[in-house]
């Protein structure tokens, strides 16, 4: 059974809410997953996986993917980290150079897909 999808209208308020102040646990994971849900349906496909733990993880990019045991692309970072490069508050590069980001695999660089495109007006359009 598939995960429930964040709509548009409560993952963008999520992402408002976090990044306007020290958000709350339930409120810094429903951002950390529709932002994880946003590259994913921006980038369709499984031979990268990008987790952000202990909210959530998604499959994403074209390519060979796998099966079993850990995937050969990996690009894992703490939640603070991803809404900022997923929201244009940090680059992919900078948060790689200070050592914000782990990523191992010749297809883990998301710099061209960040920051990705939400529904900041959470209209769901």
């Amino acid at each position: 059974m598939a995960k429930p999808r964040i709509s548009d209208a409560v993952g963008g308020e999520a992402v408002r809410r976090a990044l306007a102040t020290v958000a709350d646990r339930d409120t810094e994971a429903t951002a950390v997953r529709y932002l994880l849900q946003v590259l994913a349906d921006a980038a369709p496909g499984n031979s990268v996986e990008v987790r952000v733990p202990p909210f959530g993880a998604v499959q994403c990019i074209e390519g060979p993917g796998h099966t079993r045991g850990t995937p050969p692309n990996v690009v894992e970072t703490d939640a603070l980290t991803w809404l900022a490069i997923a929201t244009g508050g940090d680059t992919w590069q900078h948060a790689i150079e200070h050592g914000r980001i782990s990523a191992s695999g010749s297809r883990a660089d998301l710099a061209s897909l960040l920051p990705v495109i939400w529904d900041a007006a959470g209209t769901g359009e």
